[in-house]
């Protein structure tokens, strides 16, 4: 691993060498995305995030509603990628809340305290925050378990992440028209679609980066459009076009996206849209929290249980 990338490990406070060296070990066949292309889309977001606003903050909301659900009550929270939308939801809520965002420009548009960082390399010291947000944030990130494991390290013990994530299915129409469209037109067809994990995959995901307590549900928020080039103008807009390093980076043909878009199902003269989310909380392990019993602690046995008694049915 370069100098230059230890630097910037210690930098970000996380001291310690497992995290660059997996980014390290990483080749460039491994790497999905290109953060590159995810900063300039963010970069382009931030004239047009507001027409978006309604949805992203429908999501957050729905995120958020979880911390209703704990008597635990935060007082540091780390906004990531927000997008305008989250911060206030928080600092609403009595919070002081720090902002990030792969895009400088992005960062500042919310309104309070704000670095840019890129998710893949935090800049946060260990214990830094009690409570971190990342509402449709990560999706775009090359090494998703590396960055949990960060935002773990800048939790304080028993500190929650909230985090959600475009899930199997969201958006899976339009990958399937604009597959068929380019496969009519050109006879093959290029990956225009980010993949997204299965549910049952993320809860995974949160106790691989050491979480405590990991749970993993389903939220989903329909969209009607009036008509489907709406629906590619609200991805531009969002900062959500493909970032694939393999993606096909010809201009299609002037035909592609009429004959996709013309192959949407419609629901009573409109374009339905269902997003799909993954809703993640897990906990920063902490003293006080629940613990498993040990191995062979357990004071009956299940055969007792199992054995036939007076009054059990044979």
């Amino acid at each position: 691993m370069g100098a230059d990338r230890w630097q910037r490990t210690r930098a970000a406070g996380l001291g310690k060498l497992r995290r660059g060296v997996h980014i390290g070990a990483m080749s460039d066949a491994m790497l999905m995305f290109d953060r590159h292309a995810v900063r300039l889309h963010r970069d382009r977001a931030v004239a047009t995030v507001g027409q978006v606003s309604d949805v992203l903050r429908e999501a957050a909301e729905r995120l958020l509603d979880r911390l209703d659900d704990t008597t635990r009550r935060f007082t540091r929270a780390l906004d990531v990628g927000g997008r305008g939308v989250v911060a206030p939801l928080l600092r609403a809520r009595q919070l002081e809340v720090v902002s990030c965002d792969l895009s400088p420009a992005m960062a500042a548009g919310n309104g309070g305290p704000a670095v840019a960082a890129d998710e893949e390399w935090l800049p946060f010291a260990p214990a830094s925050f009690d409570l971190v947000v990342a509402s449709l944030a990560l999706h775009w990130v090359n090494d998703l378990p590396g960055a949990l494991i960060q935002l773990r390290q800048a939790l304080r013990p028993d500190g929650l992440l909230l985090a959600s994530l475009p899930a199997l299915g969201t958006l899976a129409e339009l990958r399937q028209a604009l597959t068929e469209a380019e496969a009519a037109l050109t006879g093959g067809a290029a990956p225009r679609v980010s993949p997204f994990p299965e549910l049952r995959d993320c809860a995974g995901l949160l106790q691989r980066a050491g979480f405590a307590l990991p749970v993993a549900d389903l939220e989903e928020i329909r969209l009607l459009y009036a008509e489907p080039f709406a629906l590619m103008r609200d991805l531009r807009a969002a900062g959500e076009t493909s970032a694939l390093r393999l993606r096909d980076r010809r201009v299609p043909s002037r035909a592609l996206f009429p004959l996709a878009l013309s192959r949407l199902p419609t629901e009573a003269d409109r374009v339905p849209v269902a997003l799909r989310l993954a809703m993640m909380t897990g906990w920063a392990p902490g003293p006080d929290q629940p613990k498993p019993l040990r191995p062979g602690s357990a004071r009956a046995s299940l055969a007792d249980a199992l054995r036939p008694g007076p009054g059990r049915l044979d």
